[in-house]
């Protein structure tokens, strides 16, 4: 059996929530620019400009990307032959988080859901856990704030709904979020599972780069003209208006109940602060 300092994932972590929380993704950083060239609007522009000014500012001086800092989320793969030595896993997660919100000047957004008290350190972060074949460990961390959260939904569709509800859920949704999670948005979409599967799934597709093709033909077709309509509402970046309401639609499916259509949207801001590392 391999064995994993816990220390060495408390430093791995610290660093993916300073890293993930100051510099923009060349994947996202590509679609702004892309939304640059294409927009027609001088309001769509220049918010564009901004958001990209707004990413070189953030690397310069190693300040955060947005004020909210979000919440800690993990997808964590741990192999079976692996084990943590000096302590646990999810301890260390969290401890490595601690560290990097606090070393990061990040804000801690963490509070109590009805005393509203914060709890100080953004603890407890959120973590997945997955065991996997094998001995490594793979950490995913996404910052996921409160504007983009706020407009996530699930429902349980009826099965006869199939696709044209899903995209019909989707687009309303969209809709009435408006300019709320700071578009242009990203769409994570879990179909199919249970209630409580097709959130997870629809939070863990937003870990997919931008600029990547689902490898089932049919999804890919699905996801890209979903993108399509989502840009046709005309929401546009920040809500003023404009053909990039969104930058992408990831879609994740699994089995479910022969009775029951389970939907997700889980949206995310511009930033999409996500990172990933391999022990």
């Amino acid at each position: 059996m391999r064995e994993l300092d816990a220390s060495v994932v408390i430093k791995a972590v610290e660093a993916m929530c300073i890293k993930a929380n100051t510099e923009l993704g060349d994947d996202v950083r590509k679609k702004f620019e892309d939304g640059l060239r294409l927009e027609t609007s001088a309001a769509a522009r220049e918010i564009l400009r901004q958001l990209l000014e707004n990413a070189d500012l953030a690397m310069q001086t190693k300040l955060p990307l947005c004020q909210d800092t979000g919440l800690a989320v993990f997808f964590v793969e741990l192999g079976e032959g692996l084990r943590i030595r000096g302590g646990g896993l999810v301890e260390a997660i969290n401890q490595g988080m601690r560290q990097g919100y606090e070393k990061g000047y990040l804000r801690k957004s963490s509070c109590d859901p009805l005393s509203r008290k914060n709890t100080g350190d953004n603890s407890p972060a959120v973590v997945h856990l997955e065991l996997v074949p094998g001995d490594g460990l793979k950490i995913a961390f996404m910052a996921k704030g409160g504007g983009s959260e706020n407009m996530s939904r699930v429902t349980m569709l009826a099965p006869a709904q199939g696709w044209e509800g899903i995209k019909a859920f989707v687009l309303r949704r969209v809709a009435e979020a408006g300019p709320n999670p700071c578009p242009p948005v990203i769409l994570g979409l879990g179909v199919g599972g249970t209630f409580e599967l097709a959130p997870k799934l629809a939070k863990k597709a937003l870990l997919r780069r931008l600029d990547d093709t689902h490898p089932d033909p049919k999804v890919a077709a699905m996801e890209a003209e979903l993108l399509e309509e989502v840009n046709r509402l005309g929401i546009g970046p920040m809500g003023m208006g404009g053909l990039t309401t969104c930058l992408g639609v990831k879609i994740a499916f699994a089995p479910c109940h022969i009775a029951s259509l389970p939907l997700a949207v889980n949206v995310q801001c511009h930033s999409s602060r996500h990172e990933e590392v391999v022990l």
